[in-house]
């Protein structure tokens, strides 16, 4: 008798989960086309698993997974409170590297020999062998790449060097990279400083070409005559991302990008941008041709709706999901129109809410690993279930 009220609570803490297994069994006898179905997805709130030697993690800053499903993060240990470091406690290095279990499996990175660490840590792409980190203080004119061990190999421009956004030898606190393999080439969203995309040659880092909105060329002189300024230098913990953005979402749509904050590749050869403080998706072929955009949540002003962008892994990459840490929540798109058709997640501390939502990498099980900025500092896993009905943002 005593064993009934354990039961009990059993059933009720399973009933979600069989509630999920038949909409996903309902969902797979229709076609998505048809149904209007999304991917769905649960918080692991047990994954990662804790780390090692009393480590803390600050604002993290990227998120990336490798061809093992190995997740990776790079995080800002200067944003580490000191009643945070107090007593026992240290930050933990920069990069970190999980196995898919949510273990800690290496972790390097910071000031050394023979490169310049950058003063605000911003973007991590794993490829192959190659781990590159990019850097988002108003002076980091430069990313790093090393190998998975920690040994580094190439800087692509120099620290406080920066000379615009036509400059083709130095960055200007590019956030985010993505490589293709194919030609070989590294693409950088540069950034917050700088308003483009910009391509080297992946071994060599010698520039190929470079472009801003709508494939043309970027033109600075537009943030001096809107009486936008560069951010100030980078100092303590402050982060100039978090600096208001004065797109008018009732005016035509920008000519420059603002603040390019993710670059993603797909399949098919196309080029995604989160131009995010301009609330924008805008696609382009590689060559720097415009394709289209879409607006996200356009009259979210701040820190903008489009903090970066990922892609479904059905072999038509169908869906695309965008993280958004203004909002705090997450949207989906379907690639094809660029319309919202979903969205998840709310403003919040507990599991599978945000603060702060601001990169994201899918494994290969079409798992979502998604990294928070400001004072969330985690980083959450989202499994992926099946497609589902959509249910309806909070914010349009």
């Amino acid at each position: 008798m005593r064993r009934h009220p354990v039961m009990l609570i059993a059933a009720l803490v399973t009933l979600p989960s069989l509630v999920m297994v038949a909409a996903c069994n309902r969902a797979a006898a229709t076609s998505p086309e048809a149904a209007g179905l999304v991917p769905s997805y649960t918080v692991d709130p047990a994954w990662p698993q804790p780390l090692p030697n009393r480590w803390l993690v600050g604002a993290i800053a990227g998120v990336a997974v490798d061809e093992r499903d190995h997740v990776w993060i790079v995080h800002r240990p200067g944003t580490l409170q000191p009643n945070e470091t107090r007593s026992i406690w240290a930050a933990a290095p920069p990069v970190i590297e999980f196995d898919p279990s949510g273990v800690v499996v290496s972790a390097w990175g910071g000031p050394g020999e023979g490169y310049e660490w950058p003063d605000l840590e911003h973007g991590i792409l794993v490829d192959g062998n190659d781990v590159w980190l990019g850097g988002g203080g108003a002076k980091d004119a430069q990313v790093l790449k090393f190998t998975r061990q920690g040994t580094f190999v190439l800087q692509i421009g120099r620290k406080g060097r920066g000379g615009g956004s036509n400059d083709t030898a130095n960055l200007g606190a590019a956030a985010n990279m993505a490589v293709d393999r194919e030609a070989n080439e590294l693409y950088v969203a540069d950034g917050y400083v700088n308003h483009r995309v910009i391509v080297f040659d992946a071994t060599t880092g010698a520039y190929k070409r470079h472009w801003g909105a709508y494939g043309k060329a970027p033109d600075d002189s537009y943030f001096a005559e809107a009486g936008e300024h560069l951010p100030s230098p980078f100092s303590g913990a402050v982060q100039h991302e978090n600096r208001p953005s004065q797109y008018d979402p009732d005016g035509p749509p920008p000519p420059q990008f603002r603040i390019v904050h993710a670059v993603r590749l797909s399949r098919d050869g196309l080029v995604y941008v989160a131009d995010r403080t301009n609330d924008r998706l805008q696609v382009f072929r590689k060559d720097g041709t415009f394709v289209k955009e879409a607006f996200v949540a356009r009259r979210t002003l701040g820190s903008g709706s489009v903090w970066d962008v990922g892609f479904s892994t059905d072999p038509a990459q169908t869906h695309l999901i965008v993280p958004d840490g203004t909002n705090q929540q997450v949207w989906i798109l379907k690639r094809d129109s660029l319309d919202v058709v979903g969205a998840f997640g709310h403003a919040g501390h507990w599991a599978g809410q945000f603060y702060g939502a601001h990169n994201l990498a899918i494994d290969s099980r079409g798992h979502l690993f998604i990294g928070e900025t400001y004072e969330g500092k985690r980083l959450q896993k989202f499994v992926y279930r099946c497609l589902a009905p959509a249910t309806a943002p909070l914010i349009h």
